[in-house]
């Protein structure tokens, strides 16, 4: 039986559309770097680890990590203002926007990239730091 041209269209379509939405999700790891959850997070906030929000200055302003540092990933972070917050040798924690958000990704390969040793990928990042239930600023 020969399907009709729409079926194959329809087809093609929607394979399309599946491998746009998975082009669009960040990766489940970074090499160099431990991908964290909200709870892992949360330990390392408490333990005074050093956070960067690498999102847009639209959504720093909505709301971030109490303490965070602000480096928006295309203008601000570089090697130089990432020394600035912690040494190479500190826990550092990279977040954005959440799965659907690459910039942690790329902010937490770029940071492997300049030597530093121990980068927390928080993947699920500021989404999933209020669906926890902790704290923003502002709140």
């Amino acid at each position: 039986m020969r399907r009709p041209a729409v079926f194959w269209a329809f087809l093609v379509a929607f394979i399309a559309s599946i491998t746009v939405a998975q082009a669009q999700e960040s990766p489940l790891t970074v090499s160099g770097a431990v991908t964290i959850d909200a709870k892992q997070a949360k330990e390392l906030h408490e333990r005074g680890a050093a956070f960067v929000d690498v999102r847009t200055s639209e959504l720093w302003e909505a709301g971030h990590i109490p303490g965070a540092h602000f480096l928006e990933l295309f203008d601000a972070f570089d090697k130089s203002s990432l020394l600035k917050i912690a040494g190479k040798d500190d826990e550092i924690v990279i977040y954005c926007a959440g799965p659907s958000c690459k910039r942690s990704s790329k902010g937490c390969a770029k940071a492997v990239s300049w030597g530093f040793t121990k980068v927390q990928y928080f993947r699920g990042g500021f989404p999933e730091w209020l669906a926890a239930g902790y704290p923003s600023d502002p709140p």
